[in-house]
Formats: structure tokens, C-alpha cells, sequence
């Protein structure tokens, strides 16, 4: 490796999770020229588990960005290049054999052995021959035709063209960046045609676009009247997060045999606990809402009947117990549903409880949920009733055995004390893994979550 390609480092796109294997670039936070230190940001990235900020692991100045946002890059491959030494003035471009003269415009050959290329890419070398491009001739054309021979060593550059272009012979190839030549092969457009704006006659990414424009333009004329079906529908590319839940999904409901349960349930005294905690000061600046006291029955629940804490591994054949208590919350979010969750809940205290609650609602509706955060869950609930749901039918979070779906808490008449009085009331749902919880068990789970839900003392007595 010559002294200038080491002036550039490279960075790659890092596996952020555990075994992805691609991320879709949200927004870059430099552009080019920028100068970067070892731990700046350089861009967001979103993975099939969340949105993740990279940092750059080496100081310098940004060199080249290699994809524009919204671009899809396999793990592995380099997105951004930086001269780490832009002191020492421009890179030299690599050595370069003597190239053969020019074919005739028919056909033009290859250079034998390495082409000029432009720093930190190389070419490999060729003995097949290529149709020669067309050019539109004039002086940007001459200019580029110059530039190229330069490189080459092939001489003087080539005059400027004082007849027809369809008489010039053609034996210079437009210079431009690998990236730049994927996206006008993408848009069909010939960099032959393109008139370069960048250093030495390259075309860049603005080039491209802006040969692209007046194709894509609509005619003076007025269009054909397109189909009404297309008029009327819009078409959402499914990746990221939203991808990698579908997927779950499916796996999840074609995997375990679900079942559900169901139980209403007055939790008219978890209402008046959820008031009175609001005023108690050792609660003072926690957030209090009944997904609070659900999440603390569920546990308990749990803690009665340690069996559902499990899953099952199918390659081994084997139940796996959980002696910790993972739990996840389903939280709705602008990328797509994910579950987070909070780790050892069985251990925290209902302040506790009440705060990692807070932050994992917090950090997931404002997209900043780690993969780590999203990893190990044990069982879930999911809050519809939030959305005025009475109710559903929960589809298991993969790799878990049970998930609670809580109802919208309403006012409705209700049998108490021989009496018929407004009370509050709402309905819970449990999906459990009929492999490893039977009936009995997936039962006594739900009845012992609404029995503390109507009466809240449980929590200490059961505790």
C-alpha cells in the first residue's frame, strides 16, 4: 500500500445487534470536507432492532461519503472514507501502465494491465473489449478526454472537436466514483452524456442527478391519464424495524400453538390506588397509571407460578425455565412496534418499577431503543386498551411463552355488594405456548393477575 492510500482509513458498517446483517443509513451528520475526531457521530442508522448513532473510531477529514440516505448497506462494506493526514495536500493516484492507442470508434480496448482510478479504489485487470460510448463532443467533453489521457499517459490531450461528433473517435472513459457510476447505471443514464462539475473532470452524485431531471420531466403535453388504481395507492417499502417485526410475527404464530384466555375483571380499587399513589410522596415525580400496577400483578403472578417464565428450545428439546423476570412492554413508534424491556423487574421496588417504565416508553416513542435493550425479553405486556381496545388476541413475542394483553379500563354496571353500580371495569387477555403452559397453568396465571387487580392488597400479601 503506497503513503497516500494509508492517509485514508475506511469505516465500515459494524453489526450493531447480534448477527444482523444489513442497516438502512437514516441521516448522515457530515458531508464532506468535514473535519471528525475519534468518537464524533457520523450518521444514524437504523438495524431490523432500532435506530442506532455511529461513531467514527479515528480522527481526519471526511474524504467520501459512500451511500446517501435511505440506502440499505449490507454489514461489512465501507460507508464513509477519511483522510486522516489532509495536511499533506492531494493523493497521488497509483502508479499507472503505459496504455495502448486508441481503436477505432467502433471498438475500443481496454488498457492492458491496471486502469487509472481515483484514490482508494482499484480495477481489476481486463482483456475484453468494449463498444465505444458516444459523446456529445464540444469543450466539457475535450476537457474530460484531457484529463483521462493525462492520467493514462497517453500523451497530449485530444484537441477540441470542430466536426460532428458521430465522426470522433472515442478513447476516454468519463472519470467517476464506483457509487456515482451504480446510481447512473440505476437511473439509466449514460456518464458519456453527463457533463462533469467535480476536481479533474469527475462527475459526481449532482452531476447524475441533474442529467437525470430533464428525463424524468413531464412533457409540455398533457400525460396519458394514468389508472385510477395507481392514483390511489401508495406503496410503503417494508425494512427496517417494521420488516423484522412482520417477520417475528409470522415465525411466532406458525411456531408456537397459541392459546387465549380471557377474564373481566372491577378493578374499580387498582383505580383508587393509582390516585393515591400519585399523592404519596415516595412517589413523588414517578409516573402512576394503572400499566403500573398491571405490570407489579403480573409479577406477582409470575412469582406464584414460576413455570410460565420459560421457553422452549427446540433444537434441545428442552423447557427453559427463567429465574429472572425480563418483562417487556409492546411500545407503538413511528419506526414500528418493538418490544423493550426491563431487566430483573422481578427485583425492583414499585418506584423502580415506576421509573424504568418511564424511560423505556421515553427512549423507544423517541426512537433511541438499543438492540441490548430489546434482547432476553421473558414475557410482555401489551397496553391496547390505550387505544380504546376492549381487548385482542396477543401474538407471543418470539422466544417467549406468555404475553398480557390489557383492555380499556371503562365505567360500566357492575354487580357489587348485591348491587348494581358504575364501576371500573376491564378485560385481560393471556397467550400462552401450549407446548410448555397447559391450561391449568395459563389459567391460574390470569386468575391470579385479575384477583390482585380487584384487590390490591394482594401485592403485600402475596409479595
Amino acid at each position: 500500500m503506497t503513503a497516500s492510500n494509508q492517509r485514508f482509513r475506511e469505516f465500515k458498517m459494524p453489526d450493531v445487534g447480534e448477527g444482523l446483517t444489513e442497516a438502512e443509513i437514516l441521516k448522515w451528520y457530515v458531508n464532506v470536507g468535514d473535519t471528525v475526531s475519534d468518537g464524533d457521530v457520523v450518521c444514524e442508522v437504523e438495524t431490523a432492532k432500532a435506530a442506532v448513532e455511529l461513531p467514527i473510531p479515528f480522527d481526519g477529514v471526511v474524504h467520501e461519503l459512500r451511500f446517501p440516505e435511505g440506502t440499505t448497506v449490507d454489514v461489512g462494506k465501507v460507508i464513509i472514507s477519511v483522510d486522516t493526514d489532509p495536511q499533506a495536500g492531494p493523493a497521488e493516484a497509483p502508479a499507472q501502465a503505459a496504455a495502448p492507442a486508441a481503436a477505432p470508434a467502433a471498438e475500443e480496448p481496454e488498457p492492458a494491465g491496471r486502469q487509472a482510478v481515483l484514490v482508494g479504489y482499484g480495477a481489476a485487470p481486463s482483456s475484453t473489449k468494449r463498444r465505444a460510448r458516444k459523446t456529445s463532443g464540444g469543450p466539457a467533453a475535450s476537457a474530460l478526454a484531457a484529463v483521462q489521457s493525462e492520467l493514462n499517459g497517453r500523451g497530449a490531450p485530444v484537441a477540441p472537436e470542430t466536426t460532428a461528433p458521430a465522426a470522433t473517435p472515442v478513447a476516454a472513459r468519463p472519470l467517476a466514483k464506483p457509487p456515482v457510476r451504480k446510481l447512473a447505471k440505476d437511473l439509466g443514464i449514460d456518464l458519456a452524456t453527463v457533463v462533469p462539475t467535480g476536481p479533474d473532470g469527475i462527475v459526481t452524485r449532482e452531476d447524475v442527478h441533474a442529467a437525470a431531471q430533464p428525463a424524468a420531466a413531464p412533457a409540455v403535453e398533457a400525460p396519458a391519464e394514468a389508472p385510477v388504481s395507481a392514483a390511489r395507492e401508495t406503496r410503503i417499502p417494508v425494512k427496517g424495524v417494521r420488516k423484522a417485526t412482520a417477520q417475528a410475527m409470522v415465525a411466532s404464530a406458525f411456531t408456537a400453538p397459541h392459546v387465549t384466555e380471557f377474564i373481566t375483571v372491577d378493578v374499580t380499587r387498582t383505580m383508587k390506588l393509582v390516585q393515591e399513589l400519585k399523592t404519596d410522596p415516595d412517589m413523588a415525580g414517578l409516573r402512576v397509571n394503572p400499566l403500573l400496577l398491571v405490570a407489579k400483578a403480573l409479577l406477582v403472578a409470575i412469582r406464584r407460578n414460576p413455570d410460565v417464565n420459560a421457553a422452549w428450545d427446540e433444537a434441545n428439546q428442552e423447557i427453559v425455565r427463567k429465574d429472572y423476570v425480563n418483562l417487556g412492554i409492546a411500545a407503538a413508534t413511528p419506526r414500528g412496534l418493538i418490544v423493550p424491556n426491563i431487566k430483573d423487574a422481578q427485583a425492583k421496588t414499585l418506584p423502580e418499577l415506576s421509573e424504568a417504565l418511564a424511560d423505556l416508553v421515553t427512549t423507544a416513542r423517541e426512537g433511541r431503543t438499543s438492540p441490548a435493550d430489546m434482547q432476553g425479553g421473558t414475557v410482555t405486556i401489551t397496553n391496547v386498551g390505550v387505544f380504546g381496545v376492549d381487548t385482542g388476541t396477543p401474538i407471543l413475542n418470539p422466544g417467549e411463552s406468555a404475553i398480557l394483553a390489557l383492555g380499556a379500563i371503562r365505567l360500566q354496571p357492575w354487580v357489587h355488594k348485591g348491587k348494581i353500580k358504575p364501576r371500573h371495569v376491564t378485560t385481560l387477555a393471556l397467550s400462552f405456548d401450549h407446548r410448555l403452559v397447559d391450561g391449568e397453568l395459563g389459567s391460574k396465571v390470569l386468575a391470579d393477575i385479575a384477583a390482585v387487580l380487584e384487590q390490591p392488597k394482594r401485592l403485600m400479601t402475596w409479595g
